[in-house]
C-alpha cells in the first residue's frame, strides 16, 4: 500500500485549521519544518550536543477519538471501561468542546418535556454528578478540570491536548493513521488504530479521509420535511460568542474598543430578547452560506464586533438603566459553533424520523430538544426572530446506530453535530448532552468492534442486540428498548422483596426498564430509612457483581447554568434523592456474610464486585439519601 502524500494533498487542509505552522511551503523546493529538521541550530548548553531531538512519534490505539466535547469524552471512556487502549485528541488546552470555559454554553440535553426533563443518564451524568460534587461554586475553569479529572482517571485513556488530527492516512477504505500535530510540543504523532472515531464538529480527519459528507439545508422535497427550505441553500446555523459581567455596586462606564459594530435594535424582531443579557446573549451570531470553516477567523472578528456593540448598546443607549453597574467580566474569543460537515452514513436521520417518533431496530441514543433552527444570517439578519422554534417534542425520540458511522469509510464512526443528519434534524440533535450519548454508544461499539474483529456496520448486521444491552447495562437509556441480559442472575430470582415499600413494587427492579417513562411506574421505593432489599434463589448461583441503579430524579436537569437555576426544572446541586450509603450481604451456606459497603457513592449506577461466592440470596440494605426521606431503585443485576 502506498501512503497518501500527505504534503501534497493533506497541506491545504492542515493549514486551513490554523493549528500547524507551516507544515509545508508553496515555494518551490522548500523543506518542510517537521520532516527535515537537519538545519535546526540548536546548542544545548548543558550537554554540549547539537542538532534538534526526534519530533516525530509513531503510536497504537484500540481506538483513537477526535474531539474532546461532550461526545468525544463519553465515547473514549466508554470505549476505555469496556477494556480498550483508548486514545483521545483534543485541539484546544482544555475539554468539554461548547461547554468549557472557553465558550461557556449551558450542557443542555432534552432538558423539558412537557414541562418535565427527561435527563439522559450513562456516562453524561456522571460528568454532570461530578461537577455537583467538585465545583459547588459553579465555576467554568473548573468545570475545566473537573471534566480533566473525570478523563484522566481512567487507566485505558491517553489524553492528547493541543493536538488536532490534520490528515488520515487510508489503507483501501479504512483510515490507517491520523497524523496529529501537537503545537506545545511542535511533535508530529502518527497515531494507528482498527477504529477511529471523530467527534471532533468540523470533522476534519473524516473530511480528508474521503468520508462523503454534506452542509447547507436540505429542500423540502428530498426528505420530505415540513420546515425545510423550499428549495436547497448554502446556509449552516451560526457561531455565537458568549460574555458575561458583574455588578460593581457602582457606575461603571463602557467605551467601545475599535472593532465594535455599531448596534441599534432598529427593526429587530421581537422575539430577539435581552432577559439574562448579564449572562451572554445567545443570538450574537454568525452563519455562513457558503464554506463556514473557512469563514471561521472572518466570522470570529465579526463576531466580537457584533458583541461589543450589544453591549455597548446595553450600556449606553439609556434603555437599560439596571446595567449601570455592570461591567464586562468574561468576553469569549472562541466561537461556539453549530453546524457545519454532516457525514452520510447507512441512514440519514431526517425531521419526520423525530417528529413521527420512527421506531428504529438499532436505536442506541434519544434526544428531545425542539427543533431549533437559527435564523439564516444571524445578528446580521435582525428583522427575523433569532431562532425557529419549528417544533417542541412531547415525548423524546430514538436515534440509530446506522447514522454513526460513515457510509464510505469502514473503520470510521462518528457522534455530535457531525452525523448522519439532515439540517433541520441537526436543529434538535446537536445539544449537547444528546451527542453525548451518541459518543456513548460509539464507544462501546468500538470496543464490539475490536474483540469481534469487525467494522462498524457489521455490528448493526449482528451485533446490534449486544450493543444495546451493553449501553442498558452502563446506564443509558434507550426508548421502547428493555434490558434482557440472559447473563443477569436477578432476573432469574425466586423471589424479590423489600421491607418496607411505599410506591412501585420490588419486582419492577428486573423487568428491564430502569425509569419511569411516559407514566409507567418501574421503582421499588421505601417506606422510611433503613430499608432492605432481597432477592432469592432456589439453587445456590455464583456471583461476583450486583449492580444497581438509584434515582437521581431525571425529571430534573443538573447542568451547570450562569444563573445559578434551582426550581422545579432545575437543581444546583447533588441531587437528594441520590442514595449515599449502602452494603451488602449474601446468604452462603445458610449463613449471611458481608460482601461490600459503599458510604459515599456519586453515581446512578451502583456497583459491587467481589470474590464469586455461592450464594443462595442477596441482601441489599440501604442506609442514607443526600437528603430523601425514602429510597428509590430502578434495577438490580447480579452476575457471576
Amino acid at each position: 500500500m502506498k501512503r497518501r502524500e500527505f504534503f501534497k494533498k493533506g497541506s491545504k487542509a492542515a493549514i486551513a485549521a490554523g493549528v500547524v505552522p507551516m507544515i509545508a511551503s508553496s515555494c518551490s523546493g522548500a523543506k518542510d519544518m517537521v520532516y527535515d529538521r537537519d538545519q535546526d541550530k540548536w546548542y544545548h548548553l548543558g550537554t554540549g550536543k547539537t542538532g534538534m531531538p526526534n519530533r516525530k512519534k509513531t503510536v497504537g490505539y484500540d481506538v483513537a477519538v477526535v474531539g474532546g466535547g461532550a461526545a468525544g469524552i463519553c465515547a473514549a471512556v466508554a470505549a476505555a471501561r469496556n477494556g480498550s487502549k483508548t486514545v483521545l485528541i483534543q485541539d484546544r488546552p482544555v475539554l468539554g468542546g461548547n461547554a468549557s470555559s472557553e465558550m461557556r454554553v449551558h450542557l443542555n440535553g432534552v432538558n423539558d418535556i412537557g414541562g418535565q426533563a427527561e435527563r439522559e443518564t450513562g456516562i453524561i451524568e456522571e460528568i454532570l454528578l461530578h461537577n455537583r460534587f467538585e465545583n459547588e461554586q459553579e465555576s467554568f475553569p473548573v468545570f475545566d478540570h473537573v471534566m480533566y479529572d473525570f478523563v484522566v482517571r481512567e487507566p485505558n485513556i491517553t489524553l492528547m491536548l493541543n493536538t488536532q488530527a490534520i490528515e488520515a492516512v487510508m489503507d483501501g477504505d479504512k483510515i490507517k493513521s491520523a497524523l496529529c500535530w501537537q503545537g506545545t510540543t511542535e511533535m508530529l504523532y502518527t497515531i494507528n488504530a482498527p477504529i477511529f472515531i471523530d467527534c471532533s464538529g468540523d470533522g476534519l480527519l473524516a473530511a480528508t479521509a474521503g468520508a462523503e459528507y454534506r452542509t447547507g439545508r436540505e429542500g423540502k422535497a428530498e426528505f420530505n420535511e415540513t420546515y425545510a427550505p423550499d428549495e436547497p441553500d448554502g446556509w449552516q446555523m451560526g457561531a455565537t460568542l458568549l460574555m458575561s459581567s458583574k455588578d460593581m455596586g457602582r457606575p461603571m462606564k463602557y467605551s467601545p474598543p475599535s472593532y465594535a459594530i455599531k448596534y441599534t435594535h432598529e427593526g429587530a424582531s421581537k422575539r430577539r430578547k435581552f432577559a439574562g443579557y448579564h449572562e451572554g446573549i445567545w443570538w450574537i451570531e454568525v452563519g455562513s452560506d457558503d464554506d463556514i470553516i473557512a469563514d471561521f477567523e472572518e466570522n470570529r472578528h465579526k463576531l466580537m464586533g457584533y458583541l461589543h456593540g450589544v453591549w455597548d448598546y446595553i450600556k449606553n443607549s439609556g434603555n437599560f438603566p439596571e446595567a449601570e453597574n455592570l461591567a464586562l467580566d468574561w468576553v469569549g474569543s472562541l466561537p461556539c459553533r453549530r453546524e457545519s460537515r454532516r457525514f452520510i452514513g447507512d441512514y440519514f436521520v431526517s425531521e419526520k424520523d423525530m417528529t413521527g417518533h420512527k421506531h428504529f431496530f438499532d436505536a442506541v441514543a434519544f434526544g428531545g430538544w425542539s427543533l431549533d433552527e437559527h435564523n439564516p444570517g444571524g445578528i446580521e439578519n435582525i428583522s427575523e426572530p433569532p431562532s425557529y422554534f419549528h417544533y417542541h417534542f412531547k415525548n423524546v425520540y430514538e436515534f440509530p446506530f446506522r447514522a454513526l458511522y460513515s457510509k464510505n469509510i469502514s473503520n470510521l464512526m462518528f457522534a455530535g453535530r457531525n452525523v448522519s443528519q439532515t439540517h433541520i434534524a441537526l436543529s434538535s440533535s446537536r445539544i449537547m448532552a444528546t451527542c453525548a450519548l451518541q459518543g456513548q454508544a460509539v464507544g462501546t461499539a468500538a470496543t464490539i468492534c475490536n474483540r469481534e474483529n469487525i467494522l462498524p456496520r457489521e455490528v448493526t448486521k449482528s451485533h446490534i442486540n449486544e450493543l444495546q444491552e451493553m449501553l442498558l447495562r452502563d446506564d443509558a437509556f434507550i426508548p421502547n428498548r428493555p434490558a434482557n441480559d440472559a447473563n443477569d442472575l436477578a432476573r432469574k430470582a425466586n423471589l424479590i422483596f423489600g421491607s418496607t415499600t411505599s410506591s412501585g413494587d420490588a419486582k419492577n427492579l428486573t423487568n428491564g426498564m430502569s425509569r419511569d417513562i411516559d407514566g409507567a411506574i418501574n421503582h421499588w421505593q421505601s417506606d422510611g430509612l433503613s430499608a432492605e432489599l432481597q432477592l432469592e434463589w432456589e439453587s445456590p448461583q455464583s456471583i461476583s457483581k450486583v449492580e444497581l441503579k438509584c434515582d437521581t430524579n431525571v425529571k430534573r436537569n443538573i447542568m451547570m447554568r450562569k444563573d445559578s437555576r434551582n426550581d422545579d426544572l432545575y437543581y444546583n446541586g447533588v441531587p437528594k434523592e441520590m442514595l449515599k450509603s449502602l452494603s451488602l450481604q449474601g446468604r452462603i451456606n445458610g449463613q449471611w456474610q458481608n460482601l461490600g459497603l459503599i458510604d459515599n457513592n456519586r453515581t446512578r449506577l451502583i456497583k459491587f464486585s467481589f470474590e464469586s461466592k455461592s450464594v443462595t440470596a442477596i441482601r441489599i440494605k440501604t442506609t442514607e439519601t443526600y437528603g430523601a426521606e425514602n429510597v428509590k431503585l430502578f434495577e438490580v443485576r447480579c452476575y457471576a
